[in-house]
């Protein structure tokens, strides 16, 4: 049965439509064909490896999850999570990363690199852009999410307790070291906040945090200096009195040793 004029050309606007929206889905890659779709696990794995060489982290992450979702019993399993986990931190990634290490370390325990991947957690949690294997604290960490650094703390200190001759302990150790330190001084830096805006009761509350959990600390005589100030604003001066006693036994102690 012949068409009529109309009903052709309607087939042909649709058909010209059709074709404009398949070049386009081929233009983007929609329809590209995955030339990784036969690759064997050793294959992936090495292209992952060549990806990350030349700090094309997006594409090693690529072939690390498609190692993993296809090989998930093979030997490079395990290696590929790990070095997923180190793509995504250097990505910038850092929530990928956190949650990867937690992966591998819930699925293996016991894993003789579970020290690294503790590490790289550590790390990840601060949300660092550099590289693991410079300074940490090129940054000041009191600056930071103080729960962000109380989370690193915990992980450096799982690390430290589980692995104590591992190559990272020492550093771990360090770097606990010095978010006790970024810790109290965030506190002290929060009382000084208060007591800048008159809300002496708040600020008395930070700097006996500093006191109770960080006496030993450099940063304890300055909060306690805190509270005596927030103490004479406040009109309270029998215990502005104590703090004032406090302050000079602490500095006849430094001066006798």
């Amino acid at each position: 049965m012949a068409l009529s004029s109309k009903t052709l050309r309607h087939r042909v606007a649709k058909a010209t439509v059709a074709a404009a929206m398949l070049a386009s889905l081929t233009a983007c890659g929609v329809l590209d064909e995955d030339i990784t779709a036969d690759w064997s696990a050793d294959r992936l794995y090495q292209e992952a490896r060549a990806a990350a060489d030349d700090n094309d982290w997006t594409r090693a992450q690529d072939y690390y999850l498609k190692l993993e979702s296809r090989y998930p019993f093979g030997r490079y399993a395990q290696q590929a999570q790990i070095e997923s986990a180190y793509a995504y931190w250097q990505d910038g990634e850092a929530q990928q990363c956190i949650q990867t290490c937690d992966r591998f370390l819930r699925q293996y325990p016991n894993h003789q690199n579970s020290d690294y991947v503790l590490y790289l957690k550590a790390l990840a949690t601060l949300n660092q852009s550099t590289s693991i294997f410079t300074s940490w604290f090129k940054q000041d960490i009191a600056e930071r999410d103080a729960q962000a650094a109380r989370d690193a703390f915990d992980t450096l200190k799982e690390l430290v307790q589980r692995f104590p001759d591992s190559r990272y302990a020492h550093d771990a150790r360090r770097r606990m070291h010095e978010l006790v330190l970024a810790q109290a001084r965030h506190e002290l830096r929060v009382a000084n906040f208060y007591y800048e805006r008159h809300a002496y009761v708040a600020a008395i509350e930070r700097a006996q945090n500093v006191i109770r959990d960080f006496q030993q600390t450099p940063y304890s005589d300055d909060a306690i200096k805190v509270i005596r100030d927030c103490y004479r604003e406040l009109g309270i001066t029998d215990l502005e009195g104590d703090m004032n006693r406090i302050i000079d036994l602490n500095q006849n102690r430094e001066r006798a040793r």
